[in-house]
């Protein structure tokens, strides 16, 4: 059940009526007609701009279009009244059964509710993490995987098919330098005092790892040349990188569908496919950059490069993927690696970057656009930067990592359920400040809190109910007297569950699974509002001395415990049954 798409096909269904009865002309492009929310509640339940988005094409003053329109409207027995606001903006009220039936709707369809057939099953790719395989994952980190695992949830609730992918960075020279700086721990497991230079990594985390080698190799790499050990322990570090970020992701319930190998790339001729795709379009070239704008690095000269003509799709300039000497530059693994994803049939693709990446933003939609033909859109979503405080103190450093909070870190302070729920409190690419004192309190500022309490509030009327011989599973509330929701206060608060499949098929378009948040704010806003009323008005109690009266606003109060549990579903955090 969408309410909001019900009443924007009657409204549609009035306008063919007026251009039957030769009111309207014919032909009438109706797909910016919307009904939504109004901006003030104070206005109504619904509102149309159909006269408004009609009236120039259609050659009428706004207004007369909107008073033909509301008398269709207001015969429908669904609408209480439809009334002209300005120029042509039209507000409905809707009758009060409705809002019944909504509850009812809940009920009904459980956790299923608000689901869609929006995505009509097209395969999506949203690659996210994909953090480079040399150490722990971090709290910027945590923030990108949360995002997309939640987006991931988010389009699947919306039918679409969906793969999450990770991947792993391990082609380039960062991978050496891991290489080098587990060598280093290895030759210390030995018991050999070791020197850490600038350029490696000197983190905790690696300590282990070089015990690991030595249980596996013993002293066969000790006092041996680089080239002896430097591609054995490239590949055995990158596994225990990924091990340890495989936990990490668990940990935070995070399960990847994919982990696809950079590597897999390089000698197998997919890197070289690619670029004869881009080819043989006539968008691959010999030519000379221009200098960068603004001061020269003393080391730029021009040179002759091989070019990919990626303005022709939008960037900036055309980006090398070949330098002078023959090697790869590291966008034409990327351009190979997007490649391979439309070769395996995805409709549409979704990155998530760290802001750090946004200069990587135009070059590598415009790939996209130029492999595809504009077939596959590649959405780019950037997370931005997480300052992690507490008690006022920002948090920078980590006992494992030396240099920075790890998600390990930041689970171990506040859950799981916490961080997600928190790095979903802000649009990706705004700032997000994470107070771990903030998110452990229990009061209205803090929204997971909030959000949680609101599901077990419900938990507890439905045991004390069940306790007073109410049956409360949730076919016997559906077929409770819901005419009985009559109070303004209730029915607001089940316009409110009406609002759920709207939103999720915007947040799902948009690619912003925050909506899913803030929407879970509000409605727990809207039950803690009517629990507080009850103790000044008794009538909105959930628990009366009727037993059927008690069943229709208990009904009212699980409706809302269910959309709650399945927006918290998307999110990936669990709904808590009781509030300690």
């Amino acid at each position: 059940m969408n309410l909001f798409a019900d009443i924007r096909a009657l409204t549609l269904d009035a306008i063919d009526g007026l251009v039957r009865d030769g009111a309207l002309p014919e032909g009438l492009d109706v797909a910016n007609v919307t009904v939504e929310p109004p901006r003030d509640a104070a206005h109504g339940d619904m509102a149309t701009n159909a006269a408004m988005v009609l009236a120039k094409p259609a050659g009428r003053k706004p207004r007369d279009i909107a008073e033909a329109l509301a008398a269709r409207l207001a015969a429908d027995p669904r609408i209480r009244t439809a009334e002209i606001a300005g120029p042509g903006f039209l507000n409905l009220r809707l009758a009060p059964a409705i809002w019944q039936d909504v509850v009812g709707a809940v009920l009904a369809a459980g956790t299923a509710f608000g689901r869609s057939g929006l995505g009509a099953g097209s395969r999506v790719n949203v690659e996210y993490v994909s953090a480079n395989p040399t150490g722990p994952l971090h709290v910027g980190h945590t923030r990108g995987a949360v995002f997309g695992d939640a987006l991931a949830a988010l389009l699947e609730f919306s039918g679409h098919d969906v793969t999450r992918e990770y991947v792993i960075n391990d082609g380039g020279s960062q991978i050496d330098t891991l290489a080098r700086s587990v060598y280093l721990r290895y030759l210390e497991a030995h018991g050999r005092d070791v020197a850490f230079p600038d350029g490696v990594y000197p983190g905790d985390y690696l300590v282990p790892v070089g015990v690991a080698l030595k249980e596996q190799v013993g002293a066969d790499y000790v006092d041996r040349p680089e080239d002896v050990w430097l591609a054995p322990i490239r590949d055995f570090a990158t596994d225990a990188m990924m091990g340890l970020i495989r936990a990490d992701l668990l940990r935070l319930g995070v399960e990847m569908d994919v982990f696809f190998s950079e590597k897999s790339l390089y000698g197998t001729g997919r890197i070289e496919a690619a670029i004869e795709a881009l080819r043989a379009k006539g968008l691959i070239y010999r030519g000379t950059l221009e200098p960068p704008k603004g001061k020269l690095p003393e080391d730029w000269e021009a040179r002759e490069q091989t070019l990919f003509r990626s303005t022709e799709y939008g960037d900036d300039v055309d980006r090398p993927i070949q330098k002078s000497d023959g090697s790869w530059t590291y966008f034409a693994p990327d351009i190979a690696y997007h490649h391979d994803k439309v070769e395996r049939g995805f409709d549409q693709l979704i990155n998530v970057f760290g802001a750090d990446h946004g200069g990587y933003v135009k070059r590598m939609k415009a790939a996209v656009a130029a492999l595809t033909d504009g077939r596959v859109p590649l959405d780019i979503k950037l997370t931005q930067l997480v300052r992690l405080t507490r008690d006022g103190e920002e948090l920078k450093m980590s006992k494992r990592a030396g240099t920075f909070v790890t998600l390990a870190d930041v689970i171990e302070m506040v859950g799981a359920d916490v961080t997600r729920f928190v790095m979903l409190t802000r649009k990706n690419d705004a700032p997000l400040d994470f107070d771990v004192s903030k998110v452990l309190e229990q009061s209205k500022d803090n929204p997971v809190y909030y959000v949680q309490y609101a599901h077990a509030r419900v938990m507890s009327v439905l045991r004390k109910a069940g306790a007073a011989g109410i049956d409360v599973t949730d076919e016997s509330l559906r077929m409770a007297e819901l005419a009985r929701l009559d109070h303004p206060a209730e029915q607001a608060l089940a316009a409110k569950l009406a609002e759920w499949p709207r939103l999720v098929e915007i947040a799902a378009r948009t690619h912003e699974p925050h909506r899913i948040a803030f929407y879970l704010y509000d409605l727990a806003s809207g039950l803690h509002a009517l629990w507080n009323r009850g103790h000044d008005e008794p009538n909105l109690r959930f628990l009366q001395d009727d037993p059927d009266a008690s069943r229709a606003k208990i009904a009212l109060a699980r409706a809302v415990s269910i959309v709650i549990a399945g927006g918290l579903g998307i999110l990936g955090v669990e709904p808590a049954n009781e509030m300690r």
